[in-house]
């Protein structure tokens, strides 16, 4: 096999052999040339000179998510209005059964509609019974009349905080809800049965496995989400390792208690810390900015949480010593989180590892801030290549330097930690990682990469999915490297990372995928 593994000082270390102990940590690394052990072996793998990797680590998804998204009509695919009234029509008549259509993944950024879709456009395919349908972001969701009238919205609904009714010109709701609104109808929507959580965790591992990811932090786990992690974990199908930030105070308390769970079933699972939202998404110009919107001038977006609101929350979970994940897009929601972790940081001298999730558009005078507060940038390569056009006609041309600014961040001195947000996107890393290092969509454009000083290396990038993403979830001293005592977590693929252009880093394929010395896929 040709190994590699990034070590605690950063470095790339060569090697061929790997001995792994029964305990399913790695016991030592193997040079080229040095004497293979012959005896007290339980078994020999030989890997046959195909690269050997640590397994990746998605610093931040959504494992439900993904799973449900399997199992429910997936819009991702569609490429216009018209390509996704037919797949909701398709899905409708091959499941007459369901009483709500349930779906996600569109994108009227794709479809070039210069609109958000209405209710109407979805009444001409499915009159008949609601249709809930999240945007491919998350902070958005769009209805039918059906389902309008299940809530029991109306005119005279007045959007909630931290969110927005999209209306007719009549006042009407036209069936888009942003960010906080959407829950006005999901609270009507009928919830997935136990049965059916189990089946949609196990799809998302398989998702996971195939694509060599070992280990995930998911971002807002429910009371619900956790108690399916338990239930696959005492039956022993609990493969991918989850490090777990609940969605918000209240799941924390119920699930941890005062303080964060031990490693669970062989460091397979773990309730660290808390995620919270200062705002919504750039695509549904949720984004919280400090000036208005370059295509909507009246408009800058949703802030979530005063300035008071936020500090309190993070002083509540710090107090029990919960780690703080705080999701920020705009310029204006990543300055009030810096601001309100600058002021906190400094009653807590023990190790915190503050987290700032998507960090997606900076003021270039915050970034210098980030590393002053020892906060971790907790970022998604894919976005950069395809929100690129969506964003530059968000921010106009002034504000692209603070966006997805990678390399100013590391160069500034902060930590990043690399991830998907699947399944907002999907969880293969590789393409993650050819995006980390060219700036370039899967068509290679634009060419020379998008605001290519914010490249990153491919070792910094490799990093990002590994070292980086175990550090930022307080799993660096068991994962995210090949190391004696670490935990055998590895995948063997068809090319090397380092040694790959942006092309050939996109088209990696993962041929297997091995968790704690075990076997866990293998491609077919």
């Amino acid at each position: 096999m040709n190994g590699l593994t990034l070590t605690k000082s950063g470095e790339v270390e060569r090697f061929t052999g790997l001995l792994i102990g029964s305990d399913g940590k790695v016991k030592k690394l193997l040079g080229h040339g040095e004497k293979r052990p012959d005896r007290g072996l339980d078994f020999r793998h030989d890997g046959k000179g195909r690269v050997l990797m640590p397994g990746l680590i998605d610093a931040h998804g959504h494992v439900m998510g993904l799973g449900l998204k399997a199992m429910t009509l997936d819009l991702t695919a569609a490429r216009s209005l018209a390509e996704a009234q037919a797949m909701i029509a398709a899905y409708a008549k091959a499941n007459p059964e369901r009483s709500w259509i349930i779906g996600s993944g569109w994108n009227q950024e794709i479809w070039g509609l210069g609109r958000f879709p209405t209710a109407a456009d979805i009444d001409a395919v499915v009159p008949d019974r609601p249709v809930w349908l999240e945007r491919v972001d998350g902070h958005a969701s769009w209805g039918n009349s059906a389902a309008i009238r299940a809530a029991k919205v109306t005119a005279q609904t007045v959007s909630p905080p931290g969110g927005r009714i999209e209306k007719l010109p009549n006042g009407a709701p036209a069936g888009v809800f942003v960010d906080a609104a959407a829950e006005l109808v999901q609270k009507v929507v009928p919830a997935p049965q136990p049965r059916e959580r189990d089946i949609a965790l196990s799809k998302a591992q398989a998702i996971l496995l195939q694509n060599g990811i070992t280990a995930i932090a998911d971002m807002g786990t429910s009371v619900d989400d956790w108690n399916v992690f338990r239930r696959a974990g005492d039956a022993g199908v609990l493969k991918v390792r989850i490090i777990s930030y609940a969605a918000g105070i209240e799941p924390a308390l119920t699930v941890a208690g005062a303080g964060p769970t031990p490693w669970l079933y062989d460091d397979r699972l773990r309730m660290v810390g808390i995620k919270l939202y200062s705002d919504g998404a750039l695509g549904s110009r949720g984004a919280w900015l400090k000036q208005p919107y370059a295509d909507a001038p009246k408009e800058t977006g949703l802030g979530f949480m005063d300035d008071a609101k936020i500090r309190n929350l993070i002083v509540r979970a710090s107090m029990d010593k919960l780690q703080v994940a705080v999701h920020a897009i705009g310029d204006r929601a990543n300055a009030q989180a810096i601001s309100a972790i600058e002021e906190i940081a400094p009653s807590y001298k023990d190790d915190r590892r503050w987290r700032i999730e998507h960090v997606q558009v900076l003021d270039p005078a915050d970034i210098p801030r980030l590393a002053r507060s020892g906060i971790i940038a907790s970022m998604q390569p894919v976005h950069q290549t395809s929100d690129r056009l969506m964003a530059e006609a968000r921010l106009g041309p002034n504000r692209l330097a603070g966006a997805y600014a990678w390399e100013s961040i590391r160069r500034a001195g902060a930590r990043l930690a690399f991830g998907s947000d699947v399944p907002v996107e999907s969880s293969n890393p590789f393409p993650g990682l050819a995006a980390a290092i060219s700036r370039e969509d899967a068509s290679g454009q634009p060419f020379g990469g998008w605001q290519p000083q914010e490249r990153v290396s491919r070792e910094v990038a490799l990093a990002g999915f590994t070292t980086g993403a175990a550090y930022a979830g307080f799993a660096d001293d068991r994962i995210g490297m090949l190391q004696p005592g670490y935990r055998a977590d590895f995948v063997l693929v068809d090319g090397d990372p380092l040694e790959s252009t942006p092309a050939q880093l996109r088209a990696i394929k993962v041929l297997e995928t091995w968790i704690g010395g075990q076997r866990a896929y293998v491609a077919k």
